[in-house]
């Protein structure tokens, strides 16, 4: 992986994220996209059997079309098409009316593209399943447990290391649902 790929997308994430906070905590969201980020860089330390470079940028800039003001074009003319494509099939499409439409929607177009893209998903859930904000309701835990299985089924053949590490995940989230 080269490191001017790295910080010029770490560098577009900052900027677009720079006034978001990890749900639940004062933390930057650099900190969330920073976590994906290891995930995969972990994975290809496993088994470097994919494209590094490209599964990076899509872990640093998975949220940008998602959760700032960034648009599909902006994302093309910076990091090219490829790159663009994926994070749109990150992006939950806020058209469909629940959660679970969305989420199965964002799934069939991630099985449509590179096993990158599947492993970003798979990444992001591993990073998201930490201990809940005090703030949800045991039936909102219960229901992002049952979206974490949904993905880790529906991404199970993207990357073996991953979808052991979120199997491993979703296990431990038990702990809060006591």
């Amino acid at each position: 992986m080269t490191q001017e790929i790295y910080q010029k997308a770490i560098k577009f994430a900052g900027e677009k994220h720079k006034n978001q906070q990890v749900p639940g905590t004062n933390s930057n969201y650099l900190l969330h996209i920073s976590n994906v980020a290891m995930e995969i860089l972990m994975a290809y330390a496993a088994a470097n059997t994919f494209d590094l470079d490209f599964a990076v940028q899509l872990a640093i800039l998975h949220d940008t079309l998602e959760d700032t003001d960034t648009k599909l074009e902006e994302l093309s003319e910076a990091f090219g098409d490829r790159v663009a494509k994926g994070v749109l099939a990150l992006t939950k499409n806020e058209q469909l009316s629940t959660k679970q439409e969305q989420m199965m929607d964002s799934l069939n177009r991630i099985n449509q593209l590179e096993k990158e893209v599947g492993m970003v998903k798979l990444a992001d859930r591993i990073t998201n399943l930490q201990e809940p904000p005090g703030h949800w309701t045991k039936d909102k835990m219960l229901a992002y447990r049952k979206e974490a299985l949904m993905i880790c089924e529906e991404l199970f053949d993207k990357n073996e290391y991953l979808h052991r590490r979120l199997e491993q995940k979703i296990e431990d989230y038990q702990v809060y649902l006591k």
